[in-house]
């Protein structure tokens, strides 16, 4: 599948609340945590086998388990290298940060929960099939730990021996798993799909469901041409060509089986590519979060008090019937339009929700302190504009404009901000003060703002509402 496609339909589940992620070892491993394959070479060493000729690591386990009666090396193992705090990257941070509410992974190490934490969403972890009934109140997200976790290394599914008996132990996962196969989209990451448990519940989700699974993909690197350059000898080069056409082949028929489930295979180069997707899904998810910033008290012959209205009103209720969610603070002057227009057409439909269309974030009041004011402001408006990818500017005129005016002072911070988080940015000029600020700023750095050098003339001097806000849905919709 193109990556274009596959950014299109993950988009959409994550959009629309049925997308899911499954996370590997390949996942953890890219922050510094070890392989299933490096954890058992010191017990391959012992046994004197070559972990590198080991196909079947579960039952390597398994053997080390039976010359040792018993698994507390094993155990040790697992504690000693996956309690270890590790940085997370952006792959974590992001997966994490993406409204998405169910994870599951064979990992033991603690890499999701850090991530939800860091971006303060409250997750309800699952370890044991018990704690699969029951449910904490004020979750964001759950994580099911279908393998075990650090905390519990005697627990931990790793020998042969514990895929033999998973089913009667955790039996339930394999159950919430088929379910979450069968009615979610599935984003597959630092996945070998040699698991022998997760490859018999597709098989089982696949029986069950008569082949009509959720749609799901899978993230891999394509096997890479050797480089003949650096090789001396014909008969290196001939045994690295056929290295490389086995390599190719064996991953042709994985990404082939993996169709049978339901799974597409999105192909990369590099595994750094990873990162540019999750941002991509991340950017166009945020996309669909619109900030809507102005604040206007002194009214001219352009825009008159009704106009004013009448203009913020019809921009929100446009946004909200293309399918799009307002975040408003309430701006002087405008706020109170902007909401009436989200209201009445998210009332018209009539199983629209206000919190999936409308989140209001009017600032605390009431601060007489001028510097405690600013700083909770200032963080207030970070907190927004962490939710959105898209910032609209619209007027900005006050009776008085000084350095003290919380409102044309705020919208500058507020243009400031949407910058720093490479929010889309549309300032409408033509309506007031700050916004032709803002917009003369953008000007005057047009080449980094590629998409609005053929809509900036309209934005500056059109006085007309329709084709203002015809202008702004198509700067978002075709970016």
């Amino acid at each position: 599948m193109s990556k274009e496609l596959f950014l299109t339909r993950y988009s959409k589940a994550i959009n629309e609340g049925y997308a899911a992620v499954f996370s590997g070892a390949g996942f953890s491993k890219s922050v510094g945590y070890v392989d299933w394959r490096t954890l058992l070479k010191p017990f391959a060493d012992e046994l004197s086998l070559d972990i590198n000729q080991e196909t079947n690591l579960a039952r390597l386990a398994q053997y080390y388990r039976n010359e040792m009666f018993g698994r507390s090396s094993i155990n040790q193992a697992i504690v000693e290298q996956f309690s270890q705090d590790k940085v997370l990257n952006d792959n974590i941070k992001i997966v994490t940060r993406l409204p998405i509410y169910t994870y599951w992974t064979t990992n033991y190490d603690k890499l999701l929960e850090r991530g939800l934490e860091l971006n303060e969403r409250k997750a309800d972890v699952k370890i044991e099939s018990k704690q699969l009934v029951t449910h904490k109140r004020d979750r964001d997200a759950v994580v099911y730990k279908m393998h075990g976790d650090v905390d519990f290394p005697d627990e931990a599914v790793l020998t042969k021996e514990d895929f033999e008996v998973y089913n009667e132990k955790r039996g339930l996962f394999t159950t919430v798993l088929q379910g979450d196969l069968i009615s979610k989209t599935f984003l597959f990451v630092g996945f070998s799909f040699d698991d022998p448990n997760l490859d018999y519940i597709l098989s089982r989700t696949r029986i069950l469901s008569k082949g009509k699974t959720g749609e799901s993909f899978w993230l891999e690197k394509r096997v890479e041409e050797p480089d003949f350059s650096e090789l001396i000898t014909q008969e290196s080069k001939n045994a690295a060509e056929e290295e490389y056409r086995v390599n190719k082949v064996r991953q042709n028929l994985k990404i082939n089986e993996l169709k049978r489930y339901g799974i597409s295979t999105v192909l990369i180069d590099d595994y750094t590519e990873i990162t540019s997707l999750l941002k991509e899904l991340e950017r166009r998810n945020l996309k669909k979060n619109i900030f809507i910033s102005g604040s206007i008290e002194k009214f001219n012959e352009n825009w008159s008090k009704d106009k004013v209205e009448d203009f913020c009103f019809s921009l929100s209720n446009n946004l909200i019937k293309k399918g799009y969610k307002i975040h408003s603070g309430f701006g002087l002057g405008v706020g109170s339009s902007v909401i009436n227009g989200a209201l009445e057409e998210i009332y018209k439909a009539k199983y629209k929700k206000i919190d999936e269309h409308l989140s209001l974030r009017p600032f605390p009041q009431n601060i007489s302190d001028h510097q405690e004011r600013q700083e909770k402001y200032r963080q207030y408006r970070n907190d927004i504009l962490s939710d959105v990818g898209v910032s609209i500017f619209i007027f900005g005129d006050k009776e008085k404009l000084d350095e003290k005016n919380e409102n044309i002072s705020g919208m500058l911070e507020e243009f400031s901000i949407a910058k720093e988080k490479n929010n889309l940015i549309i300032p409408v000029g033509s309506t007031g003060e700050v916004s032709r600020q803002i917009l003369n700023e953008i000007k005057t750095n047009i080449e980094d703002y590629p998409y609005l050098e053929k809509s900036i003339g309209i934005l500056e001097n059109n006085l007309s509402a329709k084709r203002l806000i015809d202008e702004i849905i198509k700067i978002i919709e075709e970016n």
